[in-house]
């Protein structure tokens, strides 16, 4: 199942149906969980099975209320009765290399949504609007526990695959440096390599390791791009600590070997000046200047000048060109960007529509 998928339906789930995410490690469950808590509103409680004992899961015996009623009630983990009290998305990550008496905790919970008991012998409740999400490392690379197949069937399963072109969305749509995303789509088998293809404990990309890169690089205020067509061995080092000895010889090769020649900014700014070379450019580079455009108006205001510029910009490229760049800037949800780029290419675009409304009968 892809990204898109899973996100369309986990949305619309019934708040009592727990869902199970496999997939290998890297690869984003973390990141789609907090899109669905975010989409509903609610707070994100990660709990992480793999660092839990019994007690941490079930409850402790509440020693003190024993002393005076005679009777075994249980102190819940603060994480379970924020749960209770308060409608949140629960996580529980890592469960199959979980210890058997904590999945067996969260067997009950994901079973019965409750755990426990207080003084009265009854059991303490998960709040209705609460969503309880699950996530394994799926691959024989991982030293995991199975699954009881009577807990297994009690989820929506997902066998999650992040494809190339979901990991280049969601790099888009989170401001991931161009320069990644442009290296990841035009040498997409670095993007994630299999552990099991290769020797223990070595260092290798996934899709979480470039998304540390790129915060590593914001943190450092290392502007990738300053770099292209440069000299940029120095970063040998950092990256190989995130992506590995190889992706980072061939991410920097890329960086060097980068031609500089037209860049959304310079679009945005100043197109009247680099339209002839655009005219001279491949697809590949006008789509990462339509890219570039959209990274740029999330960051920016632009003014009538900006918005006509763009405009011009989009009427020398494909209908399908177009198309993407409107989805791209209007995906930026900057209402004064895109009220100005569709003050001036807004009729194009309904020629574009009803053109294709022609063809189609």
């Amino acid at each position: 199942m892809n990204i898109k998928h899973f996100a369309n339906i986990a949305k619309n789930m019934p708040p009592h149906i727990a869902v199970l995410l496999r997939a290998p490690t890297g690869v984003g469950k973390s990141s789609l969980v907090k899109q669905v808590a975010i989409h509903f509103g609610l707070p994100l409680i990660d709990v992480r099975g793999s660092t839990m004992c019994e007690g941490d899961a079930g409850g402790y015996p509440d020693i003190e209320s024993m002393k005076e009623t005679g009777i075994m009630s249980f102190c819940m983990p603060s994480w379970f009765v924020s749960a209770c009290n308060n409608p949140v998305v629960l996580f529980l990550d890592e469960l199959n290399r979980s210890l058997p008496g904590v999945q067996q905790s969260f067997f009950q919970l994901v079973l019965d949504r409750q755990l426990g008991n207080d003084k009265n012998g009854m059991p303490y409740n998960l709040h209705p609007q609460t969503r309880v999400f699950a996530a394994v490392n799926k691959g024989n690379e991982y030293d995991v526990n199975d699954m009881d197949p009577a807990l297994l069937r009690r989820f929506w399963v997902c066998d999650i695959e992040n494809t190339q072109e979901d990991w280049l969305l969601w790099a888009r749509n989170n401001n991931i440096d161009n320069m990644i995303v442009e290296f990841i789509n035009k040498f997409p088998r670095h993007l994630r390599v299999d552990p099991s293809t290769v020797e223990q404990g070595k260092v290798i990309p996934c899709q979480a390791s470039w998304a540390r890169l790129d915060e590593t690089f914001k943190y450092m205020n290392l502007d990738i791009f300053s770099l292209a067509g440069k000299n940029a061995s120095n970063l040998l080092f950092l990256c190989e600590g995130f992506i590995g000895t190889e992706a980072s010889i061939e991410f920097i090769d890329f960086i060097e070997k980068y031609k500089v020649t037209v860049t959304g900014e310079d679009v945005v700014l100043k197109f009247k000046e680099v339209k002839e070379k655009i005219k001279l450019l491949s697809n590949d580079r006008i789509n990462s200047i339509i890219e570039q455009i959209g990274v740029h108006s999330k960051l920016n205001v632009w003014d009538d000048v900006n918005g006509n510029n763009v405009a011009l910009f989009a009427q020398t490229v494909s209908d399908e060109m177009m198309i993407h760049l409107w989805s791209v800037v209007s995906s930026t949800k900057k209402v004064e960007n895109i009220t100005v780029f569709h003050k001036y290419i807004g009729n194009h675009l309904i020629e574009i529509v009803n053109k294709s409304r022609t063809n189609l009968k």
